[in-house]
């Protein structure tokens, strides 16, 4: 069932009843309004779209004979003379500095950690969107980022070994960050606020202040005995809590019960990679739960502990500050929204001919309508952004004219909405080639509105294996994060960022740490990200937030950034080599063997939730049972991988079949405890997930940019279809 709007065009009856009765009331935009400007941008901006999409397949293709008349080693400069020629390698625009305005703190002031999370899920985004503030008590406690050795086990109840360990490890942090005059955070027996300023008593008596008072922001409760002070550090907050009723206050001598950490400043609420999105019904959900993060009212009903809960968004979180007057501080991070790709079309809305439109045209003009309802909050309400603007994450855009697409896509919606020119603000995430080497320019094309650049090392490398897929054999993806290309590349988008001017401006970001279970190994590895000069990285829960906050409190990020504006910028020659074996070598039979069922797996780990249950992001046990992260970037370098040494003959049909049909069986089991897993084994053919998983690698080189939701949506609906 579908609804005539104007233009000849169709809105899918489920869509348009959302968009008339739950989007618009409130906005002040009449329904026929708002469906001609759909109609209007639709004709303006689809052919556009389509065009686009030509583009990269024409560029594919001659980059697909240049590699074939030319095997073996690449000359780089015939290459990057033929990448130019052809225009895949644009002509540098003179240097410039971003002209923005607008933009909340959490963006362009202070760094720190980023959820990315499937919108469709209430209970993940309303976690996500309260995981500005998080115990660092209890992720330490409950995670291996404390060592259960000695007597430290976490099950079972509370174990004062352990409780001892985590409160050690916040000393230590409060020491290197918020350090007193004298003596440690460790023997601080009482805290008190005398004349307009932090008072705290040592276990030898004195009285000590912090080395810089400004420091101390506030307290909740009374200045004789609070119960929480407030310290501030490169923008972050913590907030020591005092109950000395609790397990662990009452052991404290100064009763401090928790630090709770200012975590995760920033959410992307994600419409796209995350999300299993096949028809109107399915974006109905992705939207209604956008509406109800921008009005404030999301609900989401659980069970815990055998009792029913309301989830539901934090307030804002109030204080008083030295002198005594009232002041409040976020409770929630900032929501960014990301709009999926321009090579999905949605039958949710049709063209007069009834051919699906691009659905990225509809994202942007309904999910910018959305967030109107955040805009018109009062100064009374919780808001999402304090400043007026709409943040949206746009992906897998290829090179300047894509951006640039976008930007004018922005300024129409802007328009058709009543909104203030560029209240719409873009991230592009540095995920595809193309944008890689002409980041300067995609940059320029936005300068008015680019608030976030973000290198995505997964979409990035499957990219990167389709674009050279005819160029050699490409090497294994466990050797892919030493490659010369990926390291130039994560070095390139901070040296650009920062020569553009997105200091202080915007978020220059790094990519996602995969393994939720694996806390210790997190905090060991990501501090490398604010060391490289990167404001926001992503991390996979709330309590990663709570623990990578801690990074961003031991790295000054702005004086990081300082220094790396005097280094020699990446080379682009680096950028554009081609991650490919080396001349003369030879897999061995075991080699081969782990490469096939590693990435098989991995596949099947995904694509069986994806296709069955449409689970977009979830963890999935790999090989060897250890739970990763996995969304549509997974998959494409996996199923891209397989395809580039099927096409290499390095393996063939029979033994990737072979392989996929033994680890379905090892995925089958490991979710032998889902009620509503449906196994693969042992009618593959009748598997509609196993088929689909076959053909992202057999028919990995002919997907247009080696992306996978082409074949996942077929299938996903196929499903559906059959439930029906």
């Amino acid at each position: 069932m579908s609804v005539k709007i104007a233009g000849g065009y169709s809105v899918a009856s489920s869509l348009h009843d959302f968009i008339v009765k739950e989007a618009l009331p409130g906005t002040g935009i009449e329904a026929d309004t708002l469906f001609l400007a759909l109609a209007d941008i639709l004709a303006e901006f689809a052919p556009e779209h389509q065009a686009a999409l030509r583009r990269r397949d024409e560029l594919q293709a001659q980059l697909d004979d240049w590699h074939k008349a030319n095997p073996g080693a690449i000359d780089l400069d015939s290459y990057k003379a033929f990448l130019s020629q052809i225009g895949y390698l644009e002509p540098l625009v003179d240097d410039f500095q971003v002209k923005l305005s607008r933009v909340d703190d959490e963006i362009a002031a202070v760094a720190g950690p980023q959820l990315v999370v499937p919108v469709n899920n209430a209970r993940y985004a309303l976690n996500a969107a309260n995981a500005r503030w998080g115990s660092l008590y209890d992720a330490l406690y409950g995670t291996d980022a404390i060592s259960e050795e000695g007597g430290a086990d976490r099950g079972g109840e509370y174990n004062p070994v352990r409780g001892q360990r985590v409160v050690a490890v916040a000393n230590q942090l409060l020491d290197e960050t918020v350090p007193l005059v004298q003596g440690s955070h460790a023997d601080i027996v009482a805290y008190t606020i005398v004349d307009g300023a932090l008072q705290l008593t040592l276990d030898s008596g004195s009285e000590v202040g912090l080395r810089n008072p400004a420091q101390c922001r506030g307290i909740t409760g009374e200045a004789s005995a609070p119960s929480s002070v407030l310290l501030e550090n490169n923008g972050l907050h913590m907030e020591v809590v005092f109950d000395r009723s609790s397990p662990v206050g009452k052991d404290s001598a100064a009763g401090v019960s928790d630090v709770i950490m200012e975590a995760a400043l920033t959410t992307i609420q994600d419409c796209e990679d995350s999300v299993a999105a096949v028809d109107a019904e399915d974006k109905v959900l992705v939207y209604r739960n956008w509406l109800g993060l921008m009005k404030g009212d999301l609900q989401e009903q659980l069970e815990k502990g055998g009792k029913s809960v309301t989830r539901k968004l934090n307030p804002d979180r109030r204080y008083k500050n030295l002198q005594g007057e009232d002041f409040t501080l976020p409770g929630r991070s900032l929501l960014l929204v990301r709009n999926v790709g321009a090579h999905m079309m949605t039958d949710a809305v049709l063209d007069s001919s009834a051919q699906p439109v691009p659905e990225t045209i509809i994202d942007a003009l309904i999910t910018s309508l959305i967030a109107m309802h955040d805009l018109g909050k009062g100064d009374t309400e919780p808001r999402n952004s304090r400043t007026g603007s709409v943040y949206i994450v746009k992906p897998k855009q290829h090179g300047s004219a894509e951006v640039a697409l976008s930007v004018r896509l922005f300024a129409r919606v802007e328009e058709a909405l009543g909104l203030e020119a560029n209240t719409l603000k873009i991230g592009i995430m540095d995920e595809e080639r193309r944008t890689s080497v002409n980041l300067k320019n995609c940059i320029a094309a936005a300068r008015e509105r680019v608030i976030f650049i973000n290198t995505g090392f997964l979409d990035r490398t499957g990219d990167e294996m389709h674009t050279s897929m005819y160029a050699g054999v490409m090497i294994p993806k466990g050797e892919m994060k030493n490659s010369t290309w990926l390291v130039a590349y994560e070095d390139n988008n901070v040296d650009v960022g920062l020569a553009c001017g997105l200091q202080g401006n915007g978020q220059i970001g790094k990519g996602m740490w995969a393994i939720p279970d694996q806390m210790a190994a997190m905090i060991e590895a990501k501090q490398s990200h604010p060391e490289a000069g990167a404001n926001t990285a992503w991390v996979p829960s709330p309590t990663a937030a709570t623990l990578h906050a801690m990074h961003y409190h031991k790295v000054n990020v702005q004086a990081v950034q300082e220094e790396l504006k005097e280094r020699s910028p990446a080379s682009l020659d680096d950028v554009l080599t081609v991650p490919l074996t080396e001349t003369g070598r030879n897999f061995s039979t075991e080699e081969i063997q782990h490469e096939l069922d590693n990435n098989a797996q991995s596949i099947l780990g995904y694509v069986v939730r994806w296709i069955d249950q449409g689970v977009g992001c979830s963890k999935v046990p790999d090989i060897n049972d250890v739970g990763l992260m996995e969304d549509r970037a997974t998959l494409r370098i996996s199923s891209q991988f397989l395809a580039n040494w099927l096409q290499h003959e390095i393996i063939d049909v029979t033994q990737v079949r072979d392989a996929m049909e033994r680890m379905a069986l090892v995925v089958d089991e490991q979710n032998a405890g889902d009620a509503l897993y449906r196994p693969m084994a042992p009618a593959f053919d009748d598997s509609i997930a196993f088929q689909a998983a076959l053909d992202l690698v057999l028919k990995g080189a002919e997907q247009a940019n080696g992306y996978t939701e082409f074949i996942l949506t077929e299938r996903r609906r196929q499903v559906k279809e059959q439930a029906v």
